[in-house]
């Protein structure tokens, strides 16, 4: 069996799996109960002291799939709004009872040091293993000067991790926004100030979609919407790209990484760990099918780990680095064309429409006597964009087969057609 066992600035864990900071870690009651489904940690729902916070109703809007399956959840609801007492007091009951779980308590503060510093040693004197400092909140927190408001502004973000570490001698995990131009931006700063590790992506700011009968974003809100928070597997794309970034980059080499943003299921955990991350941390799945689903995630990544024979996470973490690299790397002398299994095929004739219409004709459309429709890639015109094998409803129907040929591998400030050398 494979050992999932993980450490993460220091802390053991018995898995990469913990509940990011949000609606499902706001109290003992949830987060007894993901314990005893088998998460390895969480991180508390965000503490702060001041100003006071009063929650709207409602909270959550969603984006759908034609299908009505969700892909992501924009919310608008804020950091905790129960009294930081009962949640410190409740933290030093969980750790109590679960002595092997990771418990984070997150923390955000005006930007004051008394204030940062004087919040840091009451949440650390609870007994959590560490600290994360949500700088990235893009909604209702920012407004006033807190979240996202300190995460865009790298100087910001290197002085308050900074505050933080002098006041306390637990792991710092430093909540970065991908509401900025440049993650490396953020990360390095977090670096700078001391932080232990990097927590990404905290929600993506967005309008998830517009009430035409009311006439205001939701969710509505007595008539009117805001802007909110994006996450669920929407983001993921977004989140891969962000940490990728992050271990690739000599700026932020040393630093662990607690990936979040679109975490489903056992694959999305792989890619993250192959592309550097220490740690996990997974909020909307959680929210849509329950606790038990880290079951199937553990199981999954487990079996994975089996098939390719790692022993242990750190086996494959951060291979897909070597190969993650910037577009001018790429061998230009690389071909494949598209190749469709006419004994799969179902005759949609997507492809064909989506080649001949959006991309290069390359696929020919002929009907027989029978009314048997056949379509065959014009190899001369395709040039190995895949569009047609992505759209194709029938799994590896369409298969991208590389063309061999003897070119060497040619990158683009080497090619003759750069008049640069240089990209």
């Amino acid at each position: 069996m494979a050992d999932l066992t993980c450490n993460i600035a220091g802390i053991d864990s018995i898995n990469p799996f913990w509940l990011a900071s949000a609606p499902p870690t706001d109290k003992y009651i949830n987060v007894v109960r993901a314990f005893k489904a088998g998460w390895g940690g969480v991180v508390w729902k965000t503490l702060g002291e001041d100003p006071p916070v009063i929650n709207v109703s409602s909270r959550y809007g969603a984006h759908y799939n034609d299908s009505r399956s969700i892909q992501g959840i924009n919310n608008i609801e804020l950091i905790s709004d129960r009294p930081l007492e009962v949640n410190l007091r409740e933290i030093e009951q969980v750790r109590r009872e679960w002595p092997d779980r990771v418990i984070i308590g997150s923390m955000m503060a005006t930007v004051d040091e008394s204030a940062w510093k004087d919040l840091a040693i009451k949440i650390a004197n609870s007994g959590v293993h560490g600290i994360e400092l949500n700088l990235g909140c893009p909604h209702g927190m920012c407004e006033r000067d807190m979240g996202s408001a300190i995460g865009q502004v790298p100087e910001m973000i290197e002085q308050t991790t900074r505050w933080v570490r002098e006041a306390v001698d637990i792991p710092v995990f430093t909540k970065l926004t991908p509401n900025i131009t440049d993650i490396l931006w953020s990360a390095a700063a977090a670096r700078a100030g001391g932080a232990h590790a990097v927590s990404l992506i905290n929600t993506v700011n967005s309008v998830i979609s517009v009430d035409l009968d009311a006439m205001a974003p939701t969710p509505v809100v007595d008539g009117k919407g805001s802007h909110g928070g994006y996450c669920g597997s929407a983001v993921k794309p977004i989140a891969l790209h962000m940490v990728a970034e992050i271990a690739r980059s000599a700026e932020t080499q040393g630093i662990d990484i607690s990936a979040i943003g679109g975490i489903g299921n056992w694959r999305d955990a792989a890619e993250f760990i192959s592309l550097g991350a220490n740690g996990l941390q997974v909020c909307t799945a959680a929210m849509l099918y329950g606790f038990r689903i880290v079951d199937d995630m553990i199981a999954g990544l487990s079996a994975f780990m089996d098939s390719k024979g790692y022993r242990t996470l750190d086996d494959f973490r951060g291979l897909a680095i070597k190969n993650t690299v910037n577009w001018n790397e790429l061998n230009m002398n690389f071909d494949s064309k598209a190749v469709i299994d006419q004994d799969a095929c179902i005759e949609c004739g997507r492809c064909h429409i989506a080649c001949e219409d959006t991309s290069h004709q390359a696929i020919a459309f002929k009907v027989a006597r029978d009314g048997k429709r056949s379509f065959t890639v014009i190899d001369e015109d395709c040039v190995g964009c895949n569009l047609c094998a992505l759209i194709c409803p029938v799994p590896d129907c369409i298969e991208m087969r590389p063309v061999k040929n003897d070119l060497p591998y040619l990158t683009w400030p080497e090619h003759p057609k750069n008049p640069l050398g240089e990209i």
